[in-house]
């Protein structure tokens, strides 16, 4: 079993992977021989996996760059799949899947949802959605190579959710958490305990969320909820998986993807334990080899455990590129969720709104109120919302409550972000 390899063995299959992944991108990728050249290396110059820190990273600009299939390493004919990013902010990022890739894909899946309780035979709710976002069919593909039954529910018609999940009793929902407690709410509009479900099992990602979201989730459906992670550049939703029995990281499955972690503003390769930018590179893709990708998400790597060896990668709880300096403070979305999360009357989906004032930046933070919160209790959760971010924060913002699912939302995500400043004073 793959998942008890040993560390020799991990750590020689690993280079030897990661040989072959070098040589592929730079025989078969013009924009890899082209950046290996101008750094100096060539593939065999990786003796070890600690070399790789001499070859040059891999942005989502260069995808965008290349786009739409200039980044695969295989004739476009042997491609099976492609996805691609939304492009909200310029060219989409188009991904390539050989056979074997979705071979591998559903594998990692299969094995990140058994990683976290689900077994042959549980009923599968995806709540992902689908198309070119990745989510919805590397779940799908996932729960089936388990041998599970999977309701393809898809985002949205947030009652419909919550009549299949009432018919068709499912033991497990994979879904973003965000969307998960919208889907809470509307089984209490229906008059409807989310605790007395069939759900037993969450699998939550495609957005950064906080222990206090989890907690939040767990207390209200009384479930286990788990972390999944990944993104399309790398291979889609399974990359890294946290273990139902501890729930203290996730594991990176190693043996198909070598993360490192790196300062987000010198480049330098961190020691595991240190908070920085994490990096994946693809050890057996065919169609699309990454190289040392920057995924802008802020983590640490840890050690591997009892049930698992893969080093483990802590929650992802903010973005390199979500951080704002706001009149010289840096803030991230995930310390105004803490405060939003134990304010009554609130609800998890808001969104920082920055606009400027004469000279300087402000932000406005817009939350969607719980169903049935009266006006007076609205009024003073925006009062307290603005005082804790300027006593935890420190930083003055104004809190404005609107009424639920007023925020803007895509594929089940909420748009945590919303940048006005470059249209001038507002």
């Amino acid at each position: 079993m793959v998942e008890k390899i040993d560390g020799d063995e991990l750590r020689a299959l690993q280079l030897e992977r990661l040989r072959w992944t070098l040589r592929h991108a730079y025989d078969n990728v013009p924009f890899y021989r082209r950046s290996f050249d101008d750094a100096g290396v060539l593939p065999e110059d990786c003796r070890t996996p600690a070399d790789l820190a001499r070859f040059p990273m891999t942005t989502k600009h260069d995808l965008r760059d290349n786009y739409p299939f200039g980044m695969f390493a295989v004739p476009r004919e042997q491609v099976r799949r492609i996805h691609a990013s939304s492009g909200t902010t310029g060219r989409p990022t188009v991904v390539g899947y050989t056979e074997r890739d979705l071979s591998t894909w559903a594998d990692l899946m299969a094995r990140s949802i058994r990683a976290a309780g689900g077994r042959p035979g549980h009923i599968v709710h995806i709540a992902y959605g689908y198309g070119l976002f990745t989510g919805g069919l590397g779940a799908h593909y996932g729960a089936e190579r388990l041998g599970c039954t999977v309701v393809p529910a898809s985002g949205g018609m947030s009652a419909r959710q919550v009549q299949l999940i009432q018919d068709f009793k499912p033991d497990i929902i994979m879904v973003t958490p965000s969307y998960m407690l919208a889907l809470v709410d509307e089984f209490e509009r229906q008059g409807i305990d989310p605790r007395s479900t069939s759900l037993r099992i969450g699998l939550f990602g495609a957005e950064p969320w906080t222990e206090q979201m989890r907690k939040e989730i767990e207390d209200r459906l009384d479930i286990d909820a788990l972390d999944i992670y990944g993104l399309s550049e790398v291979m889609g939703p399974g990359v890294s998986q946290e273990c139902v029995e501890t729930k203290d990281g996730l594991h990176i499955w190693e043996d198909h993807f070598y993360p490192e972690v790196v300062d987000p503003f010198t480049d330098e390769v961190l020691p595991e334990g240190e908070r920085g930018e994490l990096l994946f590179t693809s050890l057996t893709k065919e169609a699309l080899p990454i190289i040392r990708y920057r995924t802008r998400d802020l983590t640490r790597l840890l050690p591997g455990t009892a049930a698992r060896p893969f080093r483990r990668m802590e929650k992802v709880t903010g973005r390199s590129d979500d951080m704002i300096i706001l009149r010289g403070v840096n803030v991230f979305p995930t310390q105004i969720e803490e405060i939003v999360l134990r304010t009554p009357g609130l609800s998890p989906h808001f969104q920082i709104v920055l606009t400027r004032q004469g000279r300087m930046d402000h932000m406005t933070v817009q939350v969607e109120a719980r169903p049935g919160c009266p006006a007076e209790r609205r009024d003073h959760a925006a009062a307290e919302v603005t005082a804790a971010v300027k006593d935890t924060v420190g930083v003055t913002v104004d809190c404005s409550v609107v009424d639920p699912e007023t925020l803007e939302r895509s594929v089940g995500k909420l748009r945590r972000l919303a940048d006005h400043r470059a249209a001038g004073p507002g």
